[in-house]
This record gives C-alpha cells, sequence and structure tokens, in this order.
C-alpha cells in the first residue's frame, strides 16, 4: 500500500503530526509508548534466552554470539526470531499495541515478517556501520516497517539506532562489497555525506518505541555503558507487500496476517531494488559476522 491510500485512512494510535513525520523523514520515536506491563514481560523472556544462550559455544540459527561469550558471562549480538523461542514474544507481536502502530504506516491490513532480538551487551558491543534493510528482504513495494522497542530503554552511551532524516527519499545504496560480498553496509567511498546529512539517535525510558522505514539509511555506535541495550525489533508489511526473495531469518509465522484481512491483489512500486544472495542456500551468517569480513578483506 502507499502513501497517500494509507493516509486516507484514520490513524488509530498516532497523531496526524506523528504520522506526517513518520512519512517525511523515514522514522519517528515515541518515548514510552509500550507500557510496563509489556516492557517487564519482555524483560522477564528475555533474560530466560540469555540463560539458554550459556550453553551455546558457536553461533547458530537461534543465537548470533559476541566475542568474548562464555557460559560464565554470556554475550550476544542477537536472538533471532525470538517469537520462535518464547511465546511472549509472538503475543506481543501479535498485540494491539504493536498491531495498531503499524498499521497506522502501513496501512489497515498487516502482515508480520520476521523478528529479532538485538542485545548489544555492554562493555564494548561493536555498532553497525550505516545501511539500509529492503536490499536483504527486498518486496513489491517500501511499505515494510522495523518497529523497534527499547526494552529496558537506551542511553546516549548504549549506541542507540541513529537515522538519517529523509534518505528513504534517495537512492538505495548497495549493501555488497567491492569482493562482491553481500556485507550489509553502505560503502565508504559512497557514504561520505552521512556526516554533513541531518540525522538523529534518539534515547528514552523502558518501552520507546522507533519506527523505521526500510529505505531510512540508518546504522549505531558501540555499546560503551556497563549496561546491554537490549532492542526489539518486529518488520511489518501492508498485506498487499509480498516479499520475492528468501528472507534471511525465517519463521513458521512469516506471512502470518495480524491484523485485518489478506490481500487479494499485490501491490507493486516500480523503484527498483537490489537483490540479496540466495539466503536459502548459503545462510545468512549475521550481520556483524558479514561487516567484520568485510573489513578484513578490505585490509587485505
Amino acid at each position: 500500500m502507499n502513501r497517500d491510500s494509507i493516509l486516507k485512512q484514520p490513524a488509530t494510535v498516532l497523531t496526524p503530526d506523528q504520522r506526517h513525520r513518520y512519512f517525511d523523514d523515514g522514522y519517528l520515536a515515541i518515548p514510552a509508548f509500550i507500557p510496563s506491563l509489556w516492557t517487564d514481560k519482555l524483560r522477564d523472556a528475555a533474560d530466560e534466552m540469555i540463560e539458554r544462550s550459556r550453553h551455546c559455544s558457536v553461533s547458530d540459527h537461534i543465537f548470533a554470539l559476541e566475542e568474548g561469550h562464555t557460559s560464565a558471562a554470556p554475550r550476544l549480538h542477537r536472538l533471532y526470531s525470538p517469537q520462535d523461542h518464547h511465546p511472549a514474544f509472538w503475543e506481543f507481536i501479535c498485540s494491539e499495541a504493536m498491531t495498531a502502530l503499524a498499521a497506522d504506516v502501513v496501512g489497515r491490513d498487516v502482515k508480520f515478517h520476521h523478528a529479532k532480538l538485538n542485545f548489544k551487551t555492554g562493555r564494548g558491543s561493536r555498532g553497525f556501520k550505516w545501511h539500509q534493510d529492503i536490499q536483504a528482504w527486498p518486496h513489491t513495494d517500501y511499505s515494510p516497517v522495523t518497529i523497534g522497542v527499547y526494552i529496558d530503554g537506551c542511553s546516549a552511551d548504549q549506541g542507540p539506532l541513529a537515522m538519517v532524516k529523509g534518505s528513504h527519499e534517495g537512492p538505495l545504496y548497495s549493501m555488497y562489497d567491492e569482493a562482491g560480498e553481500f556485507a550489509v553496509c553502505i560503502r565508504e567511498e559512497e557514504a561520505g555525506w552521512i556526516e554533513d546529512a541531518p540525522r538523529e539517535a534518539p534515547t528514552g525510558p523502558a518501552g520507546t518505541t522507533l519506527l523505521l522505514n526500510c529505505r531510512t539509511v540508518h546504522g549505531s555506535v558501540t555499546n560503551n555503558s556497563n549496561a546491554d541495550r537490549p532492542l526489539l525489533l518486529v518488520v511489518y508489511s501492508s498485506a498487499d507487500s509480498f516479499a520475492y526473495t528468501p528472507s534471511p531469518i525465517v519463521s513458521p509465522h512469516m506471512g502470518t496476517i495480524v491484523r485485518g484481512d489478506a490481500a487479494a491483489y499485490a501491490n507493486f512500486d516500480t523503484r527498483p531494488c537490489e537483490l540479496p544472495p540466495d539466503w536459502s542456500r548459503i545462510g545468512y551468517g549475521g550481520p556483524w559476522k558479514r561487516q567484520a569480513a568485510s573489513e578484513r578483506s578490505a585490509d587485505g
């Protein structure tokens, strides 16, 4: 569904100003939007998953482990598809709080695509280079939104997600490096403009929520605090938007209509999108691993 059609529908959660800011800027931050009833439940579920990770020694399709991870001191980059490993996450993804918010920016019929929980463990967890999301999982249009929830909140020294204002209306950059590997980052020679571009890294207390358009350029810096920065990221799209390549993060819930009705027709945006590798054949391996491999390749 396109912007004009969405804006013709009445909003459920967002104010008219918030809605227009999302479409104009490519993102929106809402401090303390998710109530403690939910953040407490999500925190308990996240803690349970951290306990499970103590039994892991290598990254797999469930956990992306950070360097230095041990059973005594878990260090995690990410939990893939959290909704498949703890019922609280799927309950939250399908909740009125989340689906109504998604509907305000993708249209009243909402489809779930995938989710991940980025822990960004304290004491030096690496950041994430500037990139765009949609090249990893192209859809027939650019309606997909990532809704991120800071479960414990986020301060400036924890490496908050930073977005480049209005970049969703600009070009899509290649996510491949000079060696032809999908590195999930914009090449340095193409990213120089970002330093002078208007950008924002919103922070806030537990429940602070971000809405991020799939074309928006974003990234983050190192978590220099002593505290973890768990950020639940859920991708929704209009029901009439369809992924046309295998997803890097799979789940039995992918494609579920979580609000409204299934689409009878597909919506198409004629702007092209770079294609990712065939994830079903090679596997994803995680973005941190891909960015690190690209850095080693560049260093020779």
